[in-house]
């Protein structure tokens, strides 16, 4: 992608308003745009991290066994006051009236809609286990939206749902997505801790909150730095200081943190309300076991921003970057100088590289500051002092001493380190 064309351009500025670090950086740097509070858009630059973490999603949800549905987003009333949460789910329901005078609501979470989709295709214990997800746009009439993309009115999330015969065979599932939720944060990049936590009106049996220690995050864990339990502080008596009550060892310590997934129990909750049944090998009705698990894809990325950025912007983890390299031509009115940064980019697109090249007309400390503000791992500077060097000069984001390379040892460096796209 050449940056001349990239639709979105940096800012010198961030917003007035904004206070966290994933709000100033993504603006400044063009991965989104606020249309009102809690509404965002993303531009092609967020949009391609978006689709990288889905994909890291994607790729460990299949692992699991899931298949991948797409909910609707328009909801039925006469569901949600089968569960009873019509009006009881926190934040509300964005609820209105269609022209044929019906309640409608667009759709918080699908707990509602997959039990009844199930109910209508299960109905023998051989239909069973069955895992479904999807990667799909939220809406949650929140009170105070806050924080960028931590806290938003309309959002993309994965849901998985599990449907088992019995309580052990949902547990030991539970346990194998809760060690597919460490793998997906860690090829995001992202440290997490597993709290247990409140099922809040999602409900459940028992459920794990997955928090990314943040000094923004509008959570706060007590956890253990020897044996890594930990609890949501707000659901539980547990005080920083206090001796561990699963290691009895290590004396508690105390964080902020931002939820970033969360796991759920759900029992037969769902489908004792809803009649989804099915038949065991004895011929006895009984009601189908049930698990949720989510994780909300722009919080994830925001999270990310706010654990990977220094004074100058964003420095992005390889596996979710929106582009491997960032090409710099500078004194681009030198026709040697721009010949070659031509070839680098063509070289480098040939052999699958994605590469963002600043191709623009203008000053080389506007295109330095832009792309250490954009944060892309590989940043190569083709400019006469390279070229009388003889090669291009390459530095990692992430490092402060760059070196001067041949192109075949670019091309090497890159095919050794760097994670293909998505």
């Amino acid at each position: 992608m050449r940056y001349s064309n990239l639709f979105g351009k940096t800012l010198r500025q961030a917003p007035a308003e904004a206070e966290t670090a994933n709000h100033q950086l993504l603006v400044r740097s063009g991965f989104v745009d606020q249309l009102m509070s809690g509404v965002w858009s993303l531009l092609p630059l967020g949009f391609r991290v978006h689709q990288k973490i889905g994909g890291i999603i994607r790729e460990e949800m299949e692992a699991l066994g899931g298949q991948e549905v797409f909910l609707p987003t328009l909801q039925k009333k006469s569901q949600w006051l089968e569960t009873g949460r019509w009006d009881e789910i926190d934040p509300p329901l964005f609820k209105f009236v269609d022209r044929h005078n019906r309640e409608l609501a667009l759709g918080s979470t699908h707990e509602e809609v997959i039990t009844d989709l199930v109910r209508r295709f299960v109905h023998s214990y051989a239909d069973l286990p069955l895992y479904l997800f999807q990667i799909q746009n939220k809406f949650r009439n929140e009170l105070r939206s806050t924080g960028g993309l931590l806290r938003v009115r309309e959002f993309m999330m994965k849901d998985l749902y599990s449907f088992h015969t019995d309580q052990a065979d949902v547990a030991a599932y539970f346990e194998k997505v809760k060690s597919a939720y460490y793998r997906i944060f860690e090829r995001c990049g992202l440290p997490v801790v597993a709290s247990q936590a409140s099922g809040g009106t999602i409900g459940g049996v028992s459920t794990l909150e997955f928090q990314a220690p943040s000094e923004v995050g509008e959570d706060e864990i007590v956890y253990c730095a020897d044996c890594g339990w930990a609890v949501n502080k707000g659901v539980a008596e547990a005080a920083p200081g206090s001796s561990c009550p699963q290691c009895k060892g290590c004396s508690l310590s105390a964080a902020k943190s931002i939820e970033v997934g969360h796991i759920f129990n759900l029992g037969v909750e769902y489908s004792e309300k809803m009649g989804a049944n099915f038949t065991d090998k004895d011929g006895k009705e009984k009601p189908i076991w049930m698990g949720c698990y989510g994780i909300g894809l722009g919080r994830v990325l925001a999270a990310i921003v706010e654990a990977h950025h220094d004074e100058r912007g964003i420095i992005w983890p390889e596996s979710v970057a929106p582009y491997q390299v960032h090409l710099l031509v500078v004194n681009s009115d030198d026709s040697a100088v721009r010949e070659r940064a031509e070839e680098v980019y063509d070289q480098l697109s040939r052999e699958k590289v994605a590469v963002l090249y600043d191709d623009r007309e203008g000053s080389a400390g506007v295109k330095l500051a832009d792309a250490d503000l954009i944060g892309i791992p590989w940043r190569v500077v083709v400019s006469r002092r390279s070229l009388d060097a003889g090669g291009v000069e390459v530095k990692k984001r992430s490092e402060s001493d760059a070196q001067v390379l041949s192109l075949e040892e670019i091309l090497r460096l890159v095919r050794n380190t760097v994670a293909p796209p998505a």
